[in-house]
């Protein structure tokens, strides 16, 4: 797994300066300080979302993780075995986020609560969070957000 997403990464890196399009391994991340898209892997079933970033030395600008989760649930973190600070954006099930924890620390395992009702996190490099102004109530766009019951706020187009 950490080969294959340092792969990806490292293919896929130049594709988040390009204009933000609708793409599985693209998050678009959207509010008043403008825009900006992720090169993403995306973490959607169960063994995915335990492994996460764990293992992974260095993770490339511009670069993360999609966690997305069938339903709208209490999520919580933590850093066992994660090597790298991150930012997790944790959003609802329209994509907007809600709460963001900026900075978690490597290898920590206190837990880190992302709040009810979370369907989507977003990891990104520590720090990218404040450097790009990401706050509550901006969005994510990603082709796995959004459902007829609750369609997203920044639709794929």
């Amino acid at each position: 797994m950490k080969a294959l997403l340092l792969a990806a990464f490292a293919i896929s890196a130049p594709l988040a300066a390009q204009a933000a399009t609708c793409a599985p391994d693209r998050v678009t991340v959207r509010g008043d300080w403008g825009q900006a898209a992720f090169t993403v892997a995306v973490a959607d079933d169960a063994a995915e979302r335990a492994q996460g970033l764990m293992n992974v030395p260095e993770m490339p600008r511009m670069t993360g993780m999609l966690f997305v989760y069938e339903n709208p649930q209490a999520v919580s973190f933590w850093m066992r075995n994660t090597l790298i600070p991150l930012d997790m954006i944790f959003a609802g099930p329209d994509g907007t986020v809600r709460s963001i924890h900026e900075r978690a620390q490597p290898l920590d395992e206190t837990p880190i609560p992302g709040g009810t009702d979370i369907q989507y996190v977003l990891e990104l490099n520590g720090g990218m969070a404040e450097r790009l102004g990401i706050a509550p109530g901006d969005t994510l766009r990603h082709p796995s957000i959004g459902s007829d019951e609750t369609p997203a706020a920044d639709p794929c187009e």
